[in-house]
């Protein structure tokens, strides 16, 4: 949007010519004589009509100069007190069992459910800060805390299994987000963690990890993905299975309470859907916002102009002698 911020600037145009015709005439000089006059003599002056015109323009964009022009671009949303948000996701190999079966009946892997959910929590997570860390054999940030909350969904849909190895390395997902943090003034800290397993891999075991978010006021999330019985099918009949055996429930809970948090468990793609509904109304959407919109400026151009008339008037009087 443009817009003068001085707009009453615009009262001055007619002024030179106010000037011109108010102005109190000049006293006549006293007789001077001479034994010859000079040729012309008498003749009034005459302004060239360019130098009018160039003098007029040079006005009028000193005018323009002093009104202020401003353009204003579109409005950016701030929220001045923000949530960060880390999401810790397993990659390890048993992510990718076809267990979690959704509401027409249609088995999808682990990763893919999580993959689902997680899509639609981050959409809604207008406002806060977001980043994204993986683990297996080891934990790597994926995504730094973010408000550009595109650029984590596309990172975790790009996430592919077996990218990092096939163990399990929770204390390490943990210690990474968790440091994420040291630098971060928000008010609220969370991590939400999402694993199938035990911790199998990593330099940091995870209860000293959740040991370390409580000291740095983080509140750790976890959630337990995975079926607790699914059909598998033998040479000579199918027999039923706990997919979940190796899921480290307790560990999970302990961590979740050694910080404030929470456990929940998902056996499919419904109640995933349901735990971050959850969380949501546990760590609500910050809905202050203020409205910023970034504005430019503009005057020193028509005050360019003005210069720039202003020495050609000077060299145009010259000329005209």
């Amino acid at each position: 949007m443009f817009e003068f911020t001085w707009l009453w600037a615009f009262v001055l145009i007619p002024l030179p010519v106010a000037v011109y015709y108010f102005s109190k005439p000049k006293t006549q000089p006293s007789a001077i004589r001479l034994p010859k006059l000079p040729n012309g003599l008498g003749q009034k002056a005459r302004i060239s009509r360019w130098l009018v015109i160039v003098m007029a323009t040079a006005w009028l964009a000193l005018i323009g100069a002093l009104s202020r022009p401003v353009w204003y671009g579109d409005p950016i949303e701030i929220n001045p007190d923000h949530r960060d948000m880390m999401l810790a996701v397993d990659l390890s190999g048993s992510m990718s069992i076809k267990d979690m079966i959704t509401e027409d009946g249609q088995a999808i892997d682990r990763l893919t459910a999580v993959k689902d959910v997680l899509h639609q929590f981050i959409g809604k997570r207008s406002g806060d800060r977001l980043g994204l860390v993986l683990f297996a054999n080891h934990a790597y940030l994926q995504t730094p805390l973010t408000f550009d909350r595109d650029t984590v969904q596309q990172q975790l849909d790009r996430t592919v299994l077996g990218l990092i190895g096939q163990s399990t390395a929770i204390g390490e997902g943990l210690g990474i987000a968790t440091k994420t943090f040291i630098d971060s003034e928000a008010p609220q800290r969370v991590i939400v963690l999402l694993s199938d397993g035990a911790n199998t891999a990593g330099v940091i075991e995870p209860l000293e990890a959740a040991e370390l978010a409580a000291r740095s006021n983080v509140t750790i999330y976890t959630v337990g993905v995975g079926a607790e019985e699914m059909e598998q099918r033998t040479f000579f009949s199918t027999r039923t299975v706990n997919p979940s055996h190796d899921l480290d429930e307790r560990m999970l809970t302990h961590i979740a309470e050694m910080t404030g948090g929470q456990y929940f468990r998902a056996r499919n793609p419904q109640e995933l859907e349901q735990i971050y509904q959850m969380i949501d109304q546990l760590e609500p959407i910050n809905t202050a916002q203020q409205t910023w919109r970034p504005r430019q400026e503009l005057f020193r151009f028509p005050l360019a102009l003005s210069l720039l008339l202003s020495v050609v008037i000077v060299v145009m009087r010259k000329r005209n002698g």
